[in-house]
């Protein structure tokens, strides 16, 4: 069956038999949309249809580029945090989709409700460029600005840039040492660090792909917007916490993702990432799965919130109401992908003879 997005704001019913239907049907339509720039953004109902669509729609399209933005994998409210390379992905991921570098993100629906760094943030402490890549001067000039960045004549510290024809220097937050990028037209040819007293190209390097450590700050300015919002959540003496003392000695301690709005004057959603362009697919029962994952936080919340030592944000800070949810949803072309009930199957019972002597 052949997918055809409608307009934007309005919604269309796509059913499939069976599973490696639908990843056909998407992976079809999702070329189709890159021929017109428009990328593809899967919402599953669950983790693990967002792993089986990864992997099924390659199969069928392997030339598109494919991520998954994927869930913590931790409990809400939970006292460990999620592994370092799911953390390290989901930041790879938000950061392709704000720069409109991708083709197909997927993305379970429980990640889809939490709240999210600012885009700000993601680019002002990450860069990915590499050797070949076409580059878009203005784009990454409202990146720096968007970060905070300083365009300066000459780099000489961290946060400076400097655009000087086919040249440009980028000293990231938290490098070492600059990068001076040669362009040959709109293409990056070679990426060398430099020295900021003599201003000489040391050696050259394949590409620059700078994350940050975790979703949130914990320099001194992170920490210091901590621990003023904890203050003001909290009632009592901050001190009784373990959290708050481990963040303001800088200690990123177990569980501390389920505080990321305090790290934040204001935090994003999945929706201030995306293009305005993206077409949206809602893959399965979305409403049902929100309100199941909804029922979870606020069950666990009751469960932990009178805890002292460690008190609990209120699932309204983590997560978007789902009400907002499926009202942002409805701004982008939207494609209801349902798999078909199976109607039951009435089996007959086998004629028996009955000897009635």
């Amino acid at each position: 069956m052949q997918l055809s997005p409608p307009s934007p704001g309005r919604s269309t019913r796509f059913s499939y038999a069976a599973n490696g239907l639908d990843s056909l049907s998407l992976a079809s339509l999702a070329c189709r949309l890159k021929t017109t720039k428009k990328p593809l953004v899967i919402i599953t109902s669950n983790a693990f249809e967002a792993q089986r669509l990864i992997e099924e729609i390659p199969y069928f399209a392997p030339d598109l580029s494919l991520h998954l933005l994927p869930d913590w994998e931790t409990l809400p409210y939970d006292v460990f945090s999620p592994h370092p390379d799911l953390i390290s992905e989901r930041l790879a991921t938000l950061y392709q989709i704000s720069q409109n570098n991708f083709d197909v993100v997927i993305v379970p629906i429980a990640t889809a409700l939490l709240n999210m760094p600012p885009v700000a943030y993601l680019a002002g402490h990450t860069f990915m460029l590499e050797k070949g890549q076409k580059l878009d001067l203005e784009a990454l000039r409202h990146q720096c600005a968007q970060a905070g960045y300083h365009h300066v004549s000459q780099v000489i510290s961290p946060g400076e840039f400097s655009v000087r024809g086919g040249l440009v220097d980028l000293f990231p937050m938290g490098g070492v040492l600059p990068f001076r990028i040669d362009l040959f037209d709109d293409e990056i040819e070679t990426i060398r660090t430099f020295d900021v007293d003599t201003q000489r190209s040391l050696y050259p390097v394949p590409e620059i792909r700078l994350l940050p450590a975790r979703e949130f700050p914990l320099d001194k300015a992170g920490i210091d917007v901590f621990r003023s919002q904890f203050r003001e959540q909290f009632e009592g003496d901050p001190q009784r916490a373990k959290i708050y003392k481990d963040v303001s000695k800088g200690v990123a301690t177990g569980g501390i993702e389920w505080y990321l709005p305090l790290f934040f004057a204001e935090t994003a959603t999945i929706f201030d990432y995306l293009p305005e362009q993206s077409v949206l697919c809602s893959h399965g029962d979305l409403d049902k799965a929100a309100q199941t994952f909804w029922y979870e936080a606020n069950s666990r919340y009751k469960l932990l919130a009178y805890d002292a030592e460690r008190p609990v944000l209120p699932p309204e800070r983590l997560l978007m109401k789902t009400d907002d949810f499926f009202t942002k949803i409805r701004k982008f072309s939207v494609i209801n992908a349902l798999r078909d009930k199976k109607p039951a199957v009435k089996k007959s019972l086998p004629a028996v003879d009955v000897d009635r002597r």
